[in-house]
Parts: C-alpha cells; sequence; structure tokens
C-alpha cells in the first residue's frame, strides 16, 4: 500500500486538508458575527478551548482509526468499532462528501475571483462589487467553474498519494508566503490596529452566551478538518514510526495560527480602509452584514476595499490567490476520501476518481445554481460534524479509550507519549458537547432562527430540513450496512 515518503510531506498535506476557506473566508467573518461591543476577543477563547477539548482529541483520534484501519473512513471504521457500526463511519463520510459537494462551488468562486483580479480592474464602490457578484451568480459561471475545480482536483487524485502530496509541497508553503505578504501589506494600513485591536480585545459578557460557544465549536471544527474523516483517510497512508501526538498537535496549533492570521488581515484591511469614513460600529455592521450565502465580505467587499488602498491591485490578486490554493487543498482530500471509499470496495484508482467527480460535479450542481440551496446545504451539513465528532467518540469508546492510546497512539517507542487526559475527552466531555450544544442548537432553531417554519421540512433553515435530510442518510447507510462491510478489502 502507498505511503507518505516522509514526514514533512504527511504534515503538509494534513494541513491542506485542515488550512482552507474555513480559514480564510470563514472565519473572520465569524468571530466578526460573535464580538461584543469591547471587541472579538472572548470568542477567539471559546475557540481555542474547543481546539483542546474538541479539535486536537478528535484529530488524534482519526490518526489513530486512519493508521491502524489503513483503509478508507467506512473500513478503518469498521475495523475499530466492529462491522455492524460500520454505517457511523459511512455517515461520517457522507457529511464530508456532502460539504464536498458545495465546497467545489466555493472553490469555483475563488477561482472566478482571482480571474476577476488579475485581469479586471477592480470594482470602484461596493454597487459596482455587487453587480459583479450578481452578474456572476445569475449565469451558468459559477457552474462552470465547480465543474473546472473538480476536473483539477480529480486529476490530482488520479495520480494517487505522491501526487496528494507533491501538490501540497507547493500548495501550503505557497499560501503561507501570500499570507505573510498579505499580513505585512495589511497591518501597514493607517488605522489597521485599530482592528486588530478589537479583534483581540474580550467583551466577557459575551461567554454568557450560547450561541458564542457552539459557533466556536463549530467554526474549529471547519478551521482543523476535525471529525470530517479526512485526516482520518490521509492517516492510512501515514508511516508506522511517524508519533500521532505531535502530528495531532502540529497540526491543530498550525491551522489555528493561519485563521489568525487570516483574520488580522481582514480586520486590519476593513478597519483601516474604513475608518476614515465609518465609526467602529458601522465597519463592524460591514464584516457582520456578510450577504447572501456569506459571501459578502470576501467576494464583495475585498475587491472594492483593495481599490480604495495603494497596491491594491497586487494585494487582490495575493489574497485570492492564497484562498484558491486553500480551497484547491482541502477539495483534493474530501475527493480523496470518496475515492478511497469505492476503492477499499474494489473500484480501480481511476474509475472510482471519475465516478465521485462526474457524481460531485452533478450533486454540487444545485448549489452554485441556487444561493437558498448553498446556505441550507452548508447549514445542515456544518451542524452534521457535530455528528461526526460524536461517532468518532463512540467508536473510541467501543474499542476502549486507553487501549487506542495505549496500542494505536502510543506504540511508537521513544517518542511523545499521550496522557490519560485524553482518554478522559474522548469519553466524557466530547459526549457531553455534542448532546448539550445540538440541544441547545434545536431549540434555538425552532424558537429563535425559524419560529414558524421549524416544523417545516422545505424550510431552507428549519429543525426539520436538517433532522430530515439527517435521518434520510443514516436510514439509506443503516439499512446497506451489511452489503457495503461485505464489499471491503484491505488495499495491497
Amino acid at each position: 500500500m502507498e505511503r507518505f515518503s516522509t514526514r514533512m510531506g504527511m504534515l503538509l498535506s494534513i494541513l491542506g486538508i485542515a488550512v482552507g476557506t474555513g480559514n480564510i473566508w470563514r472565519f473572520p467573518r465569524i468571530a466578526a458575527q460573535n464580538g461584543g461591543d469591547e471587541g472579538a476577543g472572548a470568542f477567539l477563547i471559546a475557540w481555542v478551548v474547543f481546539l483542546f477539548i474538541w479539535s486536537i482529541p478528535l484529530i488524534i483520534a482519526e490518526y489513530g482509526t486512519g493508521r491502524n484501519g489503513r483503509m478508507g473512513v467506512i473500513g478503518s471504521f469498521s475495523k475499530l468499532a466492529g462491522e455492524k457500526f460500520a454505517w457511523m463511519g459511512s455517515f461520517i463520510g457522507f457529511v464530508a462528501t456532502a460539504i464536498m459537494f458545495y465546497y467545489s462551488v466555493v472553490a469555483g468562486w475563488c477561482l472566478f475571483y482571482l480571474g476577476q483580479a488579475v485581469f479586471q480592474p477592480l470594482p470602484s464602490s461596493i454597487e459596482e462589487a455587487g453587480l459583479v457578484w450578481e452578474g456572476f451568480q445569475n449565469s451558468l459561471m459559477p457552474s462552470v467553474f465547480h465543474g473546472v475545480m473538480m476536473i483539477l482536483g480529480g486529476f490530482i487524485i488520479l495520480k494517487g498519494v505522491r501526487s496528494i502530496e507533491r501538490i501540497n509541497r507547493i500548495l501550503i508553503p505557497s499560501l503561507l508566503l501570500v499570507l505573510l505578504v498579505s499580513f505585512v501589506k495589511a497591518i501597514s494600513i493607517e488605522g489597521s490596529f485599530e482592528g486588530i485591536r478589537y479583534l483581540f480585545t474580550p467583551d466577557w459578557s459575551s461567554l454568557t452566551q450560547p450561541k458564542v460557544w457552539i459557533e466556536a465549536l463549530t467554526q474549529n471544527a471547519w478551521d482543523t478538518g476535525a471529525a470530517w474523516g479526512l485526516i482520518l483517510t490521509y492517516a492510512a497512508y501515514m508511516r508506522s514510526q511517524d508519533n500521532i501526538t505531535i502530528s495531532a498537535f502540529q497540526t491543530g496549533l498550525g491551522n489555528n495560527f493561519v485563521s489568525l492570521l487570516a483574520a488580522v488581515i481582514l480586520f486590519s484591511t476593513v478597519f483601516g480602509t474604513l475608518g476614515s469614513s465609518m465609526s467602529d460600529g458601522e465597519i463592524l455592521e460591514v464584516m457582520k452584514t456578510s450577504g447572501p450565502a456569506s459571501t459578502g465580505l470576501t467576494f464583495m467587499w475585498m475587491p472594492q476595499l483593495f481599490q480604495l488602498m495603494s497596491g491594491g491591485k497586487i494585494f487582490a490578486i495575493l489574497f485570492f490567490l492564497g484562498l484558491t490554493f486553500a480551497a484547491f487543498s482541502s477539495l483534493i482530500s474530501m475527493i480523496e476520501l470518496a475515492a478511497k471509499v469505492l476503492i477499499d470496495s474494489g473500484f480501480s484508482r481511476k474509475h472510482a476518481t471519475i465516478f465521485v467527480c462526474t457524481v460531485g460535479f452533478l450533486m454540487g450542481l444545485p448549489s452554485a445554481l441556487s444561493l437558498t440551496i448553498f446556505a441550507n446545504q452548508d447549514f445542515v451539513w456544518g451542524v452534521g460534524l457535530m455528528v461526526s465528532g460524536a461517532f468518532i467518540s463512540f467508536g473510541v469508546i467501543r474499542y476502549g479509550s486507553y487501549r487506542f492510546r495505549n496500542e494505536l497512539v502510543n506504540g511508537v517507542p521513544d517518542s511523545l507519549q499521550l496522557g490519560s487526559w485524553w482518554s478522559v475527552v474522548m469519553k466524557f466531555v466530547i459526549p457531553v458537547e455534542v448532546v448539550t450544544l445540538l440541544v441547545w442548537w434545536i431549540y434555538q432553531s425552532a424558537a429563535v432562527y425559524a419560529p414558524e417554519t421549524w416544523y417545516n421540512p422545505l424550510s431552507p433553515f428549519s429543525v426539520a430540513t436538517v433532522l430530515l435530510q439527517w435521518g434520510v442518510a443514516m436510514g439509506v447507510l443503516m439499512y446497506v450496512n451489511r452489503k457495503v462491510v461485505s464489499r471491503l478489502r484491505p488495499s495491497e
């Protein structure tokens, strides 16, 4: 079976999973939306807390499960928890694949705006920026760029794990270089430090709001790729001598560093550019009012902001180049997850990749054609990551958390050993997190978000649409569980 050739190649590939549009496109907006009157620092505190009591423990579990199983998410989970629970592994994989359908659409947006930054003048007003966005969305171009990104991702996956490793050796260092150059440019803007001050100043009263905590958890899951099954899939190619604990902390901390870097860039740019004409409250409203499907800040405001600053054209190209790199590195991991499941079932890599990319393109078309459908899918499957985390925790508990730690993580001699704290988190903390936050989320959805339509499965943001889509997926996967398991075979 294929392996990553070096530990650095593996780490860069895993960072390619973790570092995506969730860091650059999503994190700054979520931080702004959950900031208080004084600042967004309290949200950052909750976000860091969940790095250590959600993301890193689950990343460790995914590394151990994948390296032990040496198969895709279904086969490795089945080996961990037992064949009758393989449907849980299927659900984890399905959530990541459902996210892939519309994530490829976002990746296409990034590529389109990179082209706009290179070949078109920057918009001179927010109205002009809005016309560019609306013209793009009201055409077939989102579907075309969605298809282009699926084809490019499929080309990388066709070549196998060595190709994944090679492309990430280019993409991730290039992305970090782009972000560092952008960081230097952003903090040089007059007034930028007001944005940095707001980002890191805690409004302690915010921590009494449950919404801040659930947003912090889901954002950290989006940031790091924890519980997506993507790290589990790449871990199947992990070398036996690589230390899981060190790799997990490097993955989580490295990813969160990129998120903070991206947030500093955007907060500095927005505050520095608009500070002379708007109050802090008005600037925050710009950041919080993100437009349809959370697109406003990145795809409508940023190009117009770049136009207002010296050297903005170059900054715009760098920004959207970095965003495209981030989106693409994550997209190829999602394609690999689905393809690896089919390979485990007897498909050749070529046929598996073609099938996944074809289905991915077709299933992503509704999100490419309708921002309402796009927002619904983000709503349903983004929260579904909490269920995926619960299933991974269940698999560890069923295998035995102490046995998992001793046999699958600490089996490498002369390396950093994982402490007993991890077993406590997996057995008790994560299940409590899932139950508490899901119950609160369902209540909020029914009482606040969609009180008039919470029971209507056709309403895009209702409790009913989430439970229906989850229920259908789980029901089908339970029904075909035995057939799926019977087709699994370890790769040579």
